[in-house]
């Protein structure tokens, strides 16, 4: 033993350190690595250092700081645009959740042909934006348009429709609730499966009524899946733009045009990439900011606890 413990240090001293080799995946991680860099990274940095300089195409950039930043709350129009993306975000996030939610609960119950219509009912979704917009334009004409025939088989006036300032945006959430109420009454059906009978049984024996029934255990048990769905539509109609530029282009003036119609018209019509990249900017944060409180307001809820505290 004690010959072993004499040459058992001096073989380790003179063992020769093992030389370093980087890791074996880092061929697999580096070709990615490089495409996001170049593709979301870079293009964010660019973005960044081209909103605090003054830069107009055919021009030379100058250095502003932060003075595209501080122009935004002076314009006028950039205030309005505002306004009516926050107006449309919120009617296109509550009507498909208020109408999806409603369809979900009716195709859930088992009736005669509940598939083929489920199947009918999410096609909206699959339309492609533009194809829905000339559609829906012409649905809209205040002369020809089907939607003011209809309108005089119950006796209601025409309607101006996308053609009048105080009912664009409404029109426009119109179009947007046909096409994406699909998506909720989905993902609210998958809440639907996963919820256990043992709830209804009970609450059948108790006498409990069918709004009972759904204020007490169907919405308790889906609110995760309407945060989701709401988030979702949230996220996608604060940044739309296919839709409302086909049909309206911004208009009549200025009445239906948001954030990112705005944005649009600045960088790509008045060529003005400076300001245009700080708008940009503020629209990401504007979205990262509603995606953060609809996250705490999904906490707030505690919904993984009522369950357990029920």
């Amino acid at each position: 033993m004690k010959a072993i413990a004499e040459v058992t240090p001096a073989a380790a001293d003179a063992a020769p350190e093992q030389e370093w080799r980087p890791p074996s995946y880092w061929p697999f991680v580096v070709p990615a690595l490089v495409v996001v860099l170049a593709v979301i990274v870079f293009p964010w940095v660019f973005t960044i250092w081209m909103s605090l300089n003054e830069w107009k195409v055919g021009s030379p950039t100058t250095f502003v700081g932060f003075a595209n930043y501080l122009r935004m709350p002076n314009d006028p129009r950039f205030v309005e645009a505002v306004g009516h993306t926050l107006l449309y975000t919120a009617l296109s996030v509550l009507l498909p959740l208020i109408l999806g939610t409603f369809a979900a609960v009716v195709f859930h119950a088992k009736f005669p042909g509940r598939g083929f219509l489920r199947g009918v009912f999410i096609m909206p979704m699959m339309a492609t934006p533009v194809a829905i917009a000339l559609v829906w334009t012409m649905m809209f004409h205040p002369q020809l348009g089907i939607l003011n025939y209809l309108l005089s088989l119950v006796g209601l006036p025409p309607q101006l429709w996308v053609f009048h300032p105080g009912t664009v945006i409404p029109s426009l959430v119109l179009v947007e609730t046909w096409q994406w109420t699909p998506l909720v009454m989905l993902i609210v059906l998958g809440g639907l499966a996963a919820i256990p009978t043992e709830p209804y049984e009970s609450a059948q024996i108790d006498g409990a009524s069918v709004w009972q029934v759904f204020r007490y255990i169907t919405l308790p048990l889906i609110t995760p899946f309407l945060f989701i769905a709401g988030m979702i539509r949230m996220i996608d109609a604060v940044k739309s733009f296919d839709i409302i530029f086909a049909i309206t282009q911004g208009g009549p003036g200025s009445a239906s045009e948001t954030i990112n119609l705005y944005l649009y018209s600045v960088a790509f019509i008045y060529y003005d990439l400076g300001y245009g990249s700080a708008i940009a900017v503020i629209f990401f944060l504007l979205i990262v900011a509603m995606a953060a409180l609809m996250l705490h307001l999904r906490q707030r809820t505690m919904w993984t606890e009522i369950g357990s505290g029920a």
